[in-house]
């Protein structure tokens, strides 16, 4: 049962584009120092832990290894920076396998309650009560491309240059890495004259709703899609409440579960 739930939760496919990204574990010559562990069963467990949205501490000795020790490692790999150079490695094989769709880029944000910590606020739609703001840039079938944290009190249009400038530069089936959709689609929160000059000075073209002239519905013909794309993200429990006290660990949930719904994408694309 447990090597059944290890392959299922990391399979051999995205283990093999995972392990080469892992900070290198070095002895130290006079001894002591972090002792090397098996890192697949820690990655498995903080796949298990961003699933299941179990509490660290209640971990299954079944992974074989402690809670503690699969915390420490989660941290340091938050700090090396891994899960954004682990999304990227997935969307480049998305994209050599031609599983990206570049006609459009979708923008929107959900709130969550949060118990505690960094980049959080009251929640204007939840009676103040503090909470996050997870921000999501797709492609135009709903693939996380850029994903981002805030508190929930700020307006989602100031996350809108972020998330666009936070599309990586993706490679392609042949010829240079892309990076830029043919369109940026938005509902009315992201409408500003700002946007729009910002928008044409980097040559996209802009599908954003204008407050009090258009409608929501010629956006609801794509707009589900991104809406979708943020249900999948809350199909991974350690995100529909967040406890992290650190926003750079909510962030790194994030940014692994965005991860995972690409590869889900990627396992079904024939070699």
């Amino acid at each position: 049962m447990k090597v059944s739930l290890s392959r299922r939760l990391v399979p051999d496919e995205l283990w093999e584009l995972t392990a080469p990204l892992l900070p290198r574990f070095k002895s130290r010559p006079q001894g002591g120092g972090t002792a090397p562990v098996d890192e697949r069963a820690v990655f498995t467990a903080v796949v298990y832990v961003l699933t299941s949205g179990c509490a660290w501490r209640y971990l299954p000795e079944s992974f074989g290894v402690s809670s503690a020790t699969a915390h420490r490692r989660f941290t340091v790999w938050t700090e090396a920076g891994l899960w954004r150079r682990l999304h990227r490695a997935v969307l480049d094989k998305l994209g050599v396998r031609g599983g990206l769709d570049w006609s459009s880029a979708i923008v929107d944000a959900a709130s969550v309650r949060a118990k505690r910590g960094e980049l959080t606020g009251p929640n204007p739609v939840d009676r103040g009560k503090k909470g996050s703001k997870l921000h999501v840039l797709s492609e135009a079938q709903g693939l996380p491309l850029a994903v981002a944290v805030s508190g929930a009190n700020m307006h989602d249009s100031q996350a809108f240059k972020p998330l666009v400038l936070g599309i990586p530069a993706v490679r392609s089936r042949r010829g240079p890495r892309r990076w830029k959709p043919a369109k940026i689609r938005a509902d009315k929160a992201y409408y500003s004259a700002e946007h729009l000059r910002w928008l044409r000075s980097r040559n996209l073209v802009a599908r954003i709703a204008r407050p009090g002239i258009e409608s929501g519905e010629r956006l609801g013909r794509h707009r589900w899609k991104i809406e979708r794309s943020i249900s999948w993200l809350f199909g991974y429990r350690r995100l529909t409440v967040r406890y992290e006290r650190k926003g750079s660990h909510f962030l790194a949930f994030l940014g692994l579960a965005a991860t995972l719904i690409c590869y889900k994408k990627l396992a079904k694309i024939p070699l």
